[in-house]
């Protein structure tokens, strides 16, 4: 098992999620809840197909941290 960073961000119609780990890998929904409850799928199928087309599977960031800033 392995613990991907995930970013949730509000869009027009909802909220959707990316991984910076996973390029091209994202999930969107109405609800920041529904977003959250299709994330580890969106992982899971999107690591599937890197195996199944032979591509290597990125490790996990190891650390991240916020930094506050003003503006």
């Amino acid at each position: 098992m392995s613990t991907y960073t995930v970013f949730f961000e509000p869009t027009a119609t909802g909220y959707s999620a990316h991984f910076p780990d996973l390029p091209g890998c994202i999930a969107a929904a109405a609800t920041l809840e529904e977003t959250r409850e299709l994330v580890r799928e969106a992982i899971e199928f999107h690591i599937e197909g890197m195996r199944i087309n032979g591509d290597a599977v990125p490790e996990p960031t190891p650390h991240i941290e916020q930094i506050e800033a003003s503006a």
